[in-house]
């Protein structure tokens, strides 16, 4: 097994070299198609053992093989002119995506719609490509020691300024799908996938507790969907879902799931299950919002993606969604959504995350929503997450672990005879939905059994801002009657 860690940082050290390459969105972009092309190259290596017959949608000049492989091969300024004015033209406009071989060669063509080769060197791009060949993608090994350090790929992104928008802590996806529990042959969506983080732990859970023949192995690949907008992400998730084993990620798009109009959907467009992390505190462009009901027209992202998961689920259909406090306590539109949400699902449970668990990305404090479409809401649980023994805040170096949850887990019960094992604990309380709504659906309920709490709800900050300057106020003006009446005397 080959040194994939080390390899990899000599790639950055590589490409740190070159003066195209400006900083590590762009590293990380270029690191990923070349990744993407060995990955298919490596699969590809497999499957003319496995498949009769088995022809490569790509040319035979364009494949990692016959280009990059041999490592005294075409380098300098005749490796910069095959990629720019061979390879990538190729790949984005020349392949043939119809018959057999047409949807192997539309996934590539989608991954390099929006990829470009950022490297001036070819003497450099050369020593990234031979480190690359080091890695060997059908040796399980090298390909579980990647699976980590393609996590660590994404939180390098930090420094990107938005990786936050695509990148959840893998505790909290691996908790949402073993709570949610997908079966075998339930749709599976992700309509804002970023890096695919909760689509592999989906191909994971179902791949331990369900696929036992290849014919429940495609299923399995049937049943996973999910739509990216930026580029970036959507190029590291389809080379993601490559690594997991869904070799022809078609159903992995690079497309704004909010472009398209509600009335728009069908019946066969519902999903049975939707596990999400849609960005919040963004802005989406102008017209978006005209794809929304009247009653729902907003431009606030995470807002959008609440009222279409609600829409787009099959009756019985079931959802986890992370939002921030700010959807909780929010009003206005927000109300709207959230009547909604409640009348026409039954939103079960909420768990409250604590500080730091986005850390660095974020220090935003953030829920995670778990509900099932087609009846109303007539209580809601709540469980406050404590930080473990010892933990004050969570960083990159000492995240949240899914270990954690154990106690969440304990607690949980069965949805089907409504969650009757739940208890109230220090950490558990459930609220009636007449409170709720009394509280004109004020979502943000604190933890009854602990002791006053920080509010971060700026109505109530603003209150209680105007309280205290009353009473300044007022204490002025007695300190200005008591020296009047002394300096009388």
């Amino acid at each position: 097994m080959s040194n994939v860690s080390g390899i990899i940082k000599s790639i950055q050290d590589i490409m740190r070299k070159d003066v195209g390459v400006d900083g590590d969105a762009q590293r990380i972009s270029q690191l990923v198609w070349l990744f993407f092309l060995k990955i298919v190259d490596d699969r590809e290596d497999e499957l003319e053992l496995l498949v009769d017959n088995f022809k490569s949608p790509l040319p035979e000049n364009l494949r990692w093989r016959n280009w990059a492989k041999d490592s005294e091969g075409i380098t300098g300024d005749d490796l910069l002119d095959f990629v720019n004015i061979k390879l990538f033209p190729a790949l984005k406009n020349k392949l043939n995506i119809d018959g057999e071989d047409g949807q192997r060669a539309l996934v590539i063509k989608n991954v390099f719609e929006d990829a470009y080769n950022y490297m001036k060197s070819g003497t450099l791009l050369r020593q990234v490509v031979n480190k690359i060949c080091e890695i060997d993608f059908n040796a399980s090994g090298d390909r579980h020691t990647f699976g980590g350090i393609y996590e660590q790929i994404l939180k390098d992104l930090q420094s990107a300024g938005n990786a936050g928008e695509f990148y959840t802590p893998r505790a909290v996806t691996t908790f949402i799908v073993d709570r949610i529990a997908p079966k075998l042959e339930e749709t599976v969506l992700d309509p804002a996938c970023g890096t695919g983080g909760f689509l592999t732990n989906v191909i994971e859970y179902k791949r331990n507790y369900f696929v036992k023949s290849p014919a429940d192995e495609i299923v399995l690949v049937n049943s996973i969907h999910g739509v990216e907008k930026k580029s970036l992400p959507h190029l590291l998730c389809t080379t993601n879902m490559i690594l997991h084993g869904i070799d022809v990620p078609i159903n992995i798009r690079h497309d704004n799931t909010l472009a398209r109009p509600l009335r728009d959907y069908s019946n066969t467009d519902r999903v049975n299950v939707i596990v999400t992390n849609p960005p919040f505190g963004g802005m989406e462009e102008d017209g978006i919002e005209n794809n929304f009901p009247s009653a729902f027209k907003t431009r606030e992202t995470a807002n959008l993606f609440i009222t279409l998961i609600i829409h787009i689920l099959k009756n019985e259909g079931r959802a986890a969604v992370v939002l921030p406090d700010g959807f909780l306590f929010g009003e206005g539109i927000q109300t709207r959504i959230k009547e909604k949400l409640l009348t026409e699902c039954n939103l079960h449970t909420i768990v409250r995350l604590p500080n730091g668990v986005f850390n660095p990305y974020t220090g935003i404090k953030t829920n995670i929503l778990f509900f099932t479409k087609g009846k109303p809401t007539e209580q809601v649980w709540y469980y406050e997450h404590p930080y473990p023994e010892g933990v004050v805040n969570y960083n990159k170096t000492k995240p949240m672990r899914f270990e954690e949850f154990q106690s969440e887990i304990d607690w949980w019960g069965n949805e089907e005879d409504g969650f009757k094992t739940r208890v109230e604990n220090e950490q558990a309380w459930k609220v009636s939905v007449k409170d709720i709504i009394a509280s004109h659906y004020n979502l943000d309920i604190k933890n009854p059994h602990v002791g006053e709490q920080i509010s971060h709800d700026p109505d109530e900050l603003l209150l209680q801002y105007n309280q205290e300057q009353k009473d300044i106020s007022n204490l002025r003006n007695q300190l200005k009657a008591i020296l009047t009446e002394a300096l009388s005397k």
